[in-house]
Formats: C-alpha cells, structure tokens, sequence
C-alpha cells in the first residue's frame, strides 16, 4: 500500500512541478488541427466570438474552464476556449504560433527574459492605456511583463511566486523542534533531525532537478550576498558576481549538503517530493508553487513555513522572501479578435479574476487586493510584503545568453558533485553574463 502511495505522490508531483517551474520552457496536448482553423478565434453561434487561450499549464483545464465560466456569464458574446501545451515546449510552440494565422488570441506569457523575444517580435499589443486596472498593480511584479528596451506593458500578471522553507509540523513537534529563530537554530534543528534517520532538508540536485538549485541558493543564501542592495550595486556596474559576499553565499549550499539526502546530485525531484510528502524528510527549501501538489500528494501533512534566518556575516540582518512574477496574460497581435480578447485581459486584471485564480489553484494572485484564503499562502504573501527580494539571476538575468540562471545551475551541480568550489562558480556566472550585460542598460 505504501509502495502504491508513493507512487502515486510522485506521477501529481512530477506533473505540477515541472508546469510550475520558474523558466522552464512543451508536446502539445491537443492536435494539430487544433492549431489551425478556428485556433485564433471564430464563431461559436450567432454572434458569439470564440477566443482561443493558450497555457502551459496542462494540470489546470479544470480550474480554468471554472474560471472562465465566470467571465462568460458576465461576457455572454464571448465563448474562451482554453488549451494547455506542456510546459517544457510551450516557448516554442506559442513563438511558432504567434508568427503566424493560427496562434492564440490571448496568450499565457513567461516573465522578464522569457517574454523579450515575443516583445522584440512585435508579437503583442501594448496594453498602456488599455488595461486602467495596471495602474494599481505593484510595479515589482509589473517588470516581469514590460518590454526590456520600451518599457511598455505587454501582459497582465497572473500570479507571484515565493520561496521559503515548508516544514512538517508533525515531525518537529515529535523532535522538540521549534521554527528557527537563528541560523544556528536551524543547523541545530538539522542535525538533531539527521540524527533521528529523518532528512533534515529534502534538495534534488539529479539531471533533471537543477533548475530547482538557484531556488535553493536564493532562499538559503539571498541574505547572505546582501539581498536587494548587492542586486542594485549589480545592476549599476559596483559590484560583480565575484564579489566574497556572493561566493560566501554559494559556499552555504556546499556546507549545507550533509544535511540533504545521500548522493544529492543522483536524486530526482520526484524522489525528494515524495521524500517530503511521505514524511521522510522534514523540511523542503521551495516555492509557494509547491505548496498546493504537496497537499494533493498528501492532504494530511500538516505544513508550517519559515522564513531562512539570515547566515552569519550577512549584510541584511533580517530575513529575506524572495520571489518574482510568475507571468502574465497577453493579446496577440495578429488576433482577429483584438477587442474581445482585450475585454477578456481586462477581466484579468480584477479582484474577481484574482480571487478565482487563487482559490481554485491555491496560488498567489498578482491582482491587488487579492487575500489568499489558504492561511499558508496567506502567510507567505505577508512576509513577501514585508520581507520581499527579486530572485536576482532569474528577474535581470535571462535577458541574454549564455542565461545567468543556467549558468549558476550547472556548475553548483558540479560543485555539489565535488568537481569545482564555491570561487569558480562565482567566476562563471560572471564571465557568463559579462559577454551581454553591460551595467546600467
């Protein structure tokens, strides 16, 4: 029976978090011919106008068949079909699209990076002076959806991600445990955890997980490197990724791998998920993305969540949430159905939208105003207001190649693996993005 529970854990958790995953690029999951004909829009009775949504999340054709029957009572001339593409090929598939008669009229649209080749394409409509309700949106998680160059605005965000610790309640209190307060309570709390045969921190780190491990930096290490202050000297030409404060903070992952499972860098993210949901490991350094496969996986685990403890010898004394904007919601500029695909990105952009968006998917609505009703989410969205830091590699830079992001993950792996150390890590992020960042720009 066990061996069956995991099992299943595993195939939910797989799925979610692949589609979730910050940056990751899809086999379609309707036909070819469903991207033709009336892929871009057409009638569906009378004077109804149908509107095609693409999305890369192939796990939520309910919640959003739920949804959008919420905006079609209200828009009764307009029928929204929704159609989901894996996410690993949705970039490509929504490009190929959009260049030509048979995309989308409203698109699901990566952040930062992501978005530019479609932005500098001229694959969008602008919605400056469109879209009012982007006025009030906060102008952190309004960055993921502007053109780099232009500065305009070309989708309306949907959601913001978070990243922090999700800790089982059940096995600190068994452990006489406490969240900790101090960096050195959590050491503390990781090797009383290790002691009892439990894996204190569930980290993947195998072939398909290392996406997942400038997650983990960030969360471990974003105070460490001096959080938005180090980000800004950054980006005005002060500082470099060699900077001892950031090599500092990658050294943390290195120190911090006795306490993740055994031969980290062969462990998948299915194997780590199902460590965590089946209660084997006791706390799991993520995002708020995580939050809701996890209670699907296993709805009785009882989840707490914290904030890291800035390290010893950080410049930022308290503790750090980062995060970043999750995507957007854009029109496509070939649409033949512009106007009733901006009345659907308007809906998009109200508390009604936001408040479906985070009670049928238990996330985190970018639309202002929108309180989670998962007390979780609730928290995480707090100590984000409070608290909360850009994930740097991935919100400035993915905007050129070789990716800061993918750079980072490919050679912690290594260090993890023993082949390099924390000082050569730092020094090919930073010749990695000195061959297109230029401070300032």
């Amino acid at each position: 029976m066990k061996r069956r529970w995991i099992a299943g854990a595993i195939g939910v958790l797989a799925v979610a978090l692949a589609a979730c995953a910050p940056g990751q690029g899809n086999t379609a999951q309707v036909g070819a011919s469903d991207q033709g004909g009336e892929a871009q829009g057409g009638k569906a009775g009378g004077d109804k106008v149908t509107l095609s949504l693409w999305s890369w999340r192939v796990e939520d054709v309910k919640a959003y068949e739920k949804i959008l029957a919420t905006f079609e009572k209200s828009h009764p001339k307009i029928h929204v079909e929704f159609k989901p593409f894996q996410a690993t090929e949705y970039p490509n598939i929504l490009a190929t699209g959009l260049s030509g008669a048979a995309g989308p009229d409203v698109a699901q649209l990566k952040s930062y990076g992501g978005l530019q080749p479609l932005v500098e394409a001229g694959q969008l409509v602008p919605l400056d002076g469109k879209v009012e309700a982007l006025s009030g949106f906060d102008a952190k998680l309004l960055e993921g959806a502007k053109g780099h160059k232009d500065g305009k605005i070309y989708g309306v965000p949907f959601a913001y991600q978070t990243l922090q610790v999700l800790y089982n309640k059940k096995l600190f209190g068994d452990n006489g445990i406490q969240p900790p307060a101090t960096w050195d309570d959590m050491i503390a709390a990781a090797g009383k955890l290790k002691e009892a045969g439990i894996t204190p921190f569930a980290v993947a780190a195998g072939p398909d997980a290392t996406w997942t491990l400038p997650i983990v930096h960030e969360i471990f290490g974003n105070a460490r490197y001096g959080s938005t202050r180090f980000r800004d000297a950054l980006l005005r030409g002060e500082k470099k990724f060699t900077d001892p404060d950031f090599t500092t903070s990658i050294k943390l992952i290195k120190d911090l791998e006795p306490y993740f499972p055994k031969d980290v860098v062969a462990v998948k993210i299915p194997d780590v998920q199902a460590l965590f949901a089946s209660g084997k490991a006791a706390m799991y350094p993520t995002g708020s993305f995580d939050l809701a496969p996890m209670l699907a996986a296993n709805p009785s685990l009882d989840l707490g969540v914290f904030q890291v403890p800035p390290p010893p010898g950080s410049p930022v004394t308290t503790p750090v949430t980062p995060g970043w904007a999750d995507g957007s919601f854009g029109v496509n500029a070939k649409s033949a159905h512009q106007a009733e695909a901006l009345e659907l990105v308007r809906w998009m952009a109200t508390p009604e939208f936001g408040q479906l968006y985070a009670g049928e998917l238990k996330q985190l609505s970018a639309v202002p105003g929108v309180t989670p009703s998962d007390p979780l989410l609730a928290e995480m969205a707090k100590n984000y207001a409070a608290n909360g830091a850009p994930y740097t590699l991935l919100v400035d830079f993915r905007y050129g190649q070789p990716n800061g992001d993918a750079v980072f993950r490919d050679e912690v792996q290594k260090m993890l693996a023993g082949q390099t150390d924390p000082k050569a890590v730092a020094e090919s992020v930073q010749k990695g993005v000195g061959q297109w960042f230029k401070p300032g720009n």
